[in-house]
Formats: C-alpha cells, structure tokens, sequence
C-alpha cells in the first residue's frame, strides 16, 4: 500500500470551497498585504491561543527573531535553548547579535529539560526559548519558575504546537510570547509561508506590529528601523478557515497516534514517543527512534510507505554553529535522538488501512534489520 508522508491535497480539497471563497473576498477587496484579513485572523488566533494579542507576520522566523528584539535581546546577551530543533530557533538568536546556548533534552518528550537549565544560566543570560517539538509542550512550570527567579524572559517557540497544551494553558500563552509558524505541513498551514507572534504584553505586540511595517505606526512616518515582515492577507483569510478546522484536525492526528501506539507497542528494537501527563500532546510529527534508522526508512519507501527524519544533525554540530565549539558528546541525549528519529507518516486525513499498514511495514523491517 502507498502511503505518502503528507498530503496536503486531501486536506485541501476537503476545504477547497471555503478555501476559494475566502481568497476571492481577499481578490474583490484588493487587501494583499496585511490589511483587514488578516486582522480578523490575529483576533481569532489570540483568541484560541489565549491571549490578548496576535500579530500576523511572513513566517515563524521572523515571530521568533521579532519576539527577542522586543523584548531587549541584542550583541553581548545570552538566549537559552536545545539543540533538538530546526535551525530558525537558534537562527533568531543569532540574528539579534545574541549568542545561543543550549542545553539538552529530556529523554521521553524530546524538549528542553528543566534539570540543566539552571547551571547553563550565565550573567548574560536574558532569554529562554523552550521547543515544543513535534507537537508537545515543554515542562513549562519548571522553566517559568526558574526563569522568574533568575529574572529571564521565556519565549515559546511553538511552531510545531498549535493548540497543544500544558494544564490546560495553550501553547504561546506561557511565556512572554509565542512563536508560530504557518509553513503549509504543519498543523495550521497556510498555504505559503506565515506566521505569528502571540502576547499579553501589549508593548510587545505594538513592538511587532510596527517592526513589521518597517517601523511604521502611521504611513510613511517611522519611528524605528524596522523590517518587511507582514502576513499576505490571502494567507490570513485562508488560515481564518483552516483555524476553524484545527481541533478536529488535531483530534484526527491524536487518534492515529494512539493507533500507532496500540500497533507498535511490545516490539523490540524501537522506542514509541510519548505524552507526558498533564499535556495534550498534537502530533505534528510521530517520530520513533529506532538503531538502524537509515536501512528501515529504506525498507519502508520500497514498500510504499514513505517517511521522514526530524532532524538527522542537531543545531551544535550544524556548520553555521561551528564557531561555538560544540563536538560531539556536547548534549548526548539530542545526539543519540538525532541518530535514531525516523518520522511515521502524520496528517489527520491518514485513514484507519494506512496506519494500519504502516505499523505492519515497521514490524517487518523491524524483525530484518535485527
């Protein structure tokens, strides 16, 4: 049985009407780049996420980049984060003048462990930014706490967390702000590049709001040298119709999970993702870590099951970051992950055969790679 990765063509053409409907209104009303579109989606979108403000931006780089310059973070400052991530994370850092510092993972959610932050905090320490990888919130009670007692700023990085949740906070509603992004395969994808900025700091949010629209509040009057980082309105119309779709979306994905967990649950040779207690866990990604992680994904694409890699080379050992000095060893646990993650297919549209047939394939390679 062919099974693709992704596929965002039945997700769309299940929406292709209210899709079509929604550019047209943008077409009729000539609002191409920011404009009312995308203010009605930043309302709705801070309304899901729980806060008082969302700010529509080009995509989840620039939500993390614009989110550190508000808050202060320039050249001789320190922002915290792991090194299980991709790469826009640590990239945000680097482009306000900030060095990053990592620290490693937790073995069961794959996110920032709390038990190493406080001895990776520095007197230039300003910043954290937990990953809510693959779909599931950090352990953000742990990290808050610390980060108010050292008197650092937490910037959630949730690009991969649309409507995950921590005790029934939604993610981007614990920190500082959160960063979402919008790139087609996640959960809530545009269709082209986006993203967003959310806040209960409304200096922050008129930071954002201005540093997007190269420094303007009123038209051709700058008060800061700012950026071109404004959502098209065709992609905040189209994300105000997916928004609507996105918790039976997430359910769907929740229920293909817990079947992979049934499937896969008791083979050797494999370690099953987890959800810790008190999250709701979003799938973006279902990603096992077996040993012989290349020679499975190959098994599995000559059978037509096709799957993915999140991610093979943590941010330490990138080229980009060499000048850090990190080696091998640095942070064994994302290490160790990197080497052995190999991502199911995801999407809510998989059907119960797929999954199915999927698990099947990963037993049998399972049992011929061993």
């Amino acid at each position: 049985m062919h099974v693709p990765f992704l596929n965002l063509r039945a997700q769309h053409d299940a929406l292709r009407q209210e899709i079509n409907r929604a550019i047209q209104e943008v077409i009729d009303a000539s609002a191409f780049a920011g404009g009312p579109f995308v203010a009605r989606f930043e309302e709705e979108f801070a309304a899901y996420c729980g806060t008082r403000h969302a700010v529509g931006l080009g995509h989840g780089t620039e939500a993390l980049w614009l989110a550190l310059v508000g808050l202060g973070i320039g050249p001789g400052d320190e922002v915290i984060t792991t090194p299980s991530t991709f790469m826009a994370t640590a990239e945000a850092i680097s482009f306000c003048g900030a060095k990053p510092v990592f620290v490693d993972i937790e073995e069961q959610t794959y996110t920032l462990d709390p038990g190493q932050l406080e001895k990776a905090i520095t007197e230039k320490t300003k910043a954290v930014i937990p990953v809510h990888l693959f779909g599931q919130m950090a352990d953000m009670t742990p990290i808050l706490e610390i980060a108010k007692r050292r008197g650092l700023y937490v910037v959630e990085d949730a690009c991969q967390a649309h409507g995950a949740e921590y005790q029934a906070y939604r993610a981007g509603s614990m920190g500082q702000a959160g960063c979402f992004s919008f790139y087609p395969g996640k959960n809530l994808g545009a269709l082209g590049e986006g993203g967003a900025l959310v806040t209960n700091d409304s200096q922050l949010r008129e930071h954002a709001a201005m540093m997007r629209d190269h420094g303007q509040r009123k038209k051709y009057h700058h008060e800061l040298v700012g950026w071109n980082a404004r959502m098209d309105g065709i992609q905040g119309a189209v994300l105000r119709v997916k928004l609507k779709h996105l918790d039976a979306a997430n359910d769907a994905r929740r229920q293909h999970a817990a079947r992979y967990q049934e499937l896969l649950s008791g083979l050797k040779g494999i370690v099953l993702p987890a959800e810790a207690a008190g999250r709701r866990h979003v799938w973006h990604v279902y990603a096992v870590r077996v040993a012989k992680r290349d020679a499975i994904l190959e098994k599995l694409a000559n059978t037509g099951i096709h799957c993915g890699i999140h991610y093979p080379v943590p941010v330490h050992l990138q080229e980009a970051y060499r000048h850090l000095g990190l080696g091998r060893e640095s942070f064994p646990v994302a290490e160790r992950c990197a080497d052995e993650f190999l991502s199911l297919p995801m999407f809510p549209e998989l059907t119960s055969e797929q999954v199915t047939a999927v698990a099947r394939e990963v037993a049998l390679a399972l049992r011929e790679t061993a």
